[in-house]
């Protein structure tokens, strides 16, 4: 694949799939700025890489996968721990369909899960991967993937339909 082959095939990934590597990363790092940095990590990673794209999963698997290791990375970072992280529903790229408003409690519930469960619920009800391609971006089994979604629907399901207190010991 020769330079020009790999700039016509990340323009196409971009226009596909930029809203989703900026949403997954706006969620996980929880700063617009940030999310944009990631993003476009995630798009110069993902150009570097496509002559060893080998394609078996998906070109969006095979990017939010990238994005995550991106958000990893850039969590790790000492600096991290030190600033305002906190990313309002506003500063979240549009979705494909518009939120209904009473969506805005159980976003925001989802937004207060582990890390671990928020990635999983957001690659399959956001992103719409299925387990297996969220097993794949995650570099985890789908029977882990399974288990951070039922974790996470238990925990939502808690808080929804009680407050903290309800369903706790």
């Amino acid at each position: 694949m020769d330079d020009a082959q790999r700039e016509a095939r990340l323009v196409e990934l971009l226009a596909r799939y930029e809203k989703d590597v900026l949403r997954l990363c706006c969620a996980s790092l929880r700063d617009a700025h940030l999310a944009q940095d990631a993003a476009q990590e995630t798009f110069v990673k993902a150009y570097r890489a496509l002559p060893r794209f080998r394609g078996e999963s998906g070109e969006k698997t095979w990017l939010l996968r990238i994005a995550v290791n991106v958000c990893r990375d850039m969590r790790r970072g000492a600096w991290f721990r030190f600033i305002d992280r906190r990313v309002s529903l506003e500063a979240l790229p549009e979705p494909v369909a518009a939120p209904l408003p009473e969506h805005e409690t159980l976003t925001l519930a989802v937004m207060r899960l582990p890390r671990k469960e928020r990635e999983a619920v957001l690659l399959r009800y956001d992103q719409g991967l299925q387990v297996r391609e969220i097993a794949q971006a995650l570099g985890i089994s789908p029977s882990a993937v399974s288990q951070r979604l039922r974790s996470a629907h238990a925990r939502l399901r808690r808080e929804l339909e009680g407050g903290k207190a309800h369903g706790k010991a």
